[in-house]
Parts: structure tokens; sequence; C-alpha cells
């Protein structure tokens, strides 16, 4: 599969953050260590030996800034948080983000490109960026009965859509080697616009616990560390940039340990990366001079 390119002009960095996540290569690459070798060899191409050098020395002193995708946003829990004492931030400066409003969902982004493309939208196929992965699929699935179930009134239709799940679900097994003629292929494109507009509109009558709060309804916490076991750094945070867009940023050596408790240490570590003016914060080098 194809990995981006970096546009002409485009910094470096900022490039390692788009193929980092790019969906395209979380799914060619899905482990994070052969994504980070893979973009940073893309990455570099062009520099000299030493540009080079320096640049993968960046990434692994510091760490990155990516843009959030569905990929790698992450909702931390109450004890992934870090204390103040393990990577220093200001109280004051944390934020509630909630990406039910700032940011569309997989369904959400469905709905767009339909109304985008017109007479012209067909489905998703396999490996396309649009397309929901399986646990999507399962949970939409389940929250689609979970409204037919729930929905008081029209029998008839509650009927009616079950039995053509039911049917779907019986065809999945049988479709393995089956070559659809034009007019299936036209039915089965109409069948789907009809159903997602029939989802949205039992979506759209359901309590606040609705489908765009299962998928998106998650509140994280501006300007908080929080650890990242799973790497490939240590810890990471979400803040806004320069254009106020919210990004991941990830940072800490996982295979380090930090002795700030050691004076000696933590002074060479603040001197060695120039920690009093470690620049904005929305880059990894400045949180990783808060974590010493």
């Amino acid at each position: 599969m194809p990995i981006p390119s970096r546009k002409e002009g485009e910094d470096r960095k900022q490039y390692l953050s788009r193929c980092m996540s790019d969906p395209t290569v979380s799914k060619e690459y899905p482990e994070s260590d052969q994504r980070i070798a893979v973009c940073l060899s893309r990455a570099a191409e062009g520099l000299d030996h030493i540009a080079t050098a320096d640049f993968k020395m960046y990434f692994e002193s510091y760490g990155s800034e990516e843009e959030l995708t569905e990929e790698n946003f992450f909702v931390p829990t109450d004890e992934d948080y870090v204390t103040a004492e393990e990577v220093y931030f200001e109280e004051s400066e944390i934020q509630e983000w909630d990406v039910s409003v700032a940011k569309p969902g997989l369904w959400e982004n469905i709905r767009k490109k339909k109304e985008r493309e017109g007479k012209n939208y067909k489905p998703a196929k396999k490996g396309d960026p649009d397309r929901p992965d399986p646990e999507a699929w399962k949970k939409a699935q389940s929250l689609w009965k979970q409204a037919i179930a729930e929905y008081d009134e029209g029998q008839m239709q509650r009927e009616q859509l079950m039995k053509m799940h039911n049917q779907l679900m019986e065809i999945e097994g049988k479709l393995e080697g089956v070559e659809f003629e034009d007019w299936t292929k036209d039915m089965i494109s109409k069948a789907e616009i009809y159903i997602q507009n029939i989802y949205d509109f039992v979506e759209a009558r359901k309590p606040e616990e609705s489908y765009a709060a299962e998928y998106q309804g998650r509140k994280v916490k501006l300007g908080k560390p929080f650890r990242t076991p799973g790497g490939p750094k240590k810890s990471a945070v979400y803040v806004r940039n320069g254009s106020g867009k919210v990004v991941i940023v990830r940072f800490g050596d996982p295979n380090m340990k930090i002795k700030k408790s050691d004076p000696g240490r933590r002074k060479n570590f603040r001197a060695r990366h120039n920690c009093s003016n470690p620049g904005p914060r929305w880059k990894a080098r400045y949180w990783s001079c808060k974590a010493w």
C-alpha cells in the first residue's frame, strides 16, 4: 500500500505527524515501532547523513506531534492521568474537551461523504479510508438493534426491520464467490442509502445516550498528560497547537526511568535540552522538559 508522500514545502515534522496518523499507514503497519521506522525514513528523505541523524534524534529524544484521527485517539481513565509531580502542568490551564462536539465519528464521515457525492455516492469498499472497521460495524449493529427494541411505536416497522436484519445476517454467510449482476449492485446501493436514513432517523430520537455519545461522546483533558503503556512513547498529552487545533503530543522514552530527584541528573538534562526555553507547549520538547 502507498505511503503518503511529503508535500512540496511541507515541514518534515508535520509530515511525520501526518504519516503516523495516516489510516493507510496505520493499517499496513499496525505496530507503532514499524510505523515510526517507516515514517521516520520517509520524512528524512533528501537529508544528508548528519541532518538525518539530527532529525531522528529529535523524535527519539523528545517525541512527536500528531493530528488526531480515529486510529490514534485515546480516552484516558482517571488512573491514566499523571500527577503534576510526575510531569509538571498548570492546573489552571487544563480544559475539558468534548470530542462528540469537536470531532466527527466514523458514521458521520460516511454521512458527509454521501451528501458530498450525491447521486455519485458509492459505498466504501474494503480498505477504503472511509470504511468503518469491523469493530465499529458491530457497535453500529448493536446500537441499531437497541434503538429498535427501545422504540415504543411502529410495531410493524420494527418487525420489518428485524426481518431485514436477519436476512442480511443470513446472506453474509453466503457471499463467498457470488458475482453480483448490475441490477443487484444498484439495488444494494439504494438499500444502503435507505437503511442509513432510517438509522439516522431512529438515532436522532433516542435519549442523550445516543450513538454520537457511543462513538465520540468522550471528554478528555487538554493540557493534562497521561501514560501510554502501549507506546510509542511513555506519555502523551492533548493540547491546542498554534492554529487552535487539538493535537496529541507524545513524549518520553518508555525505556528510560526519569531520575529528576537527583539534582545533578536533572540539571544536566535541562541544560542539555535547553529547558529554560522549551518552546511552544504543543511540541514534544516542551513536555519532555516538563517531565524533568
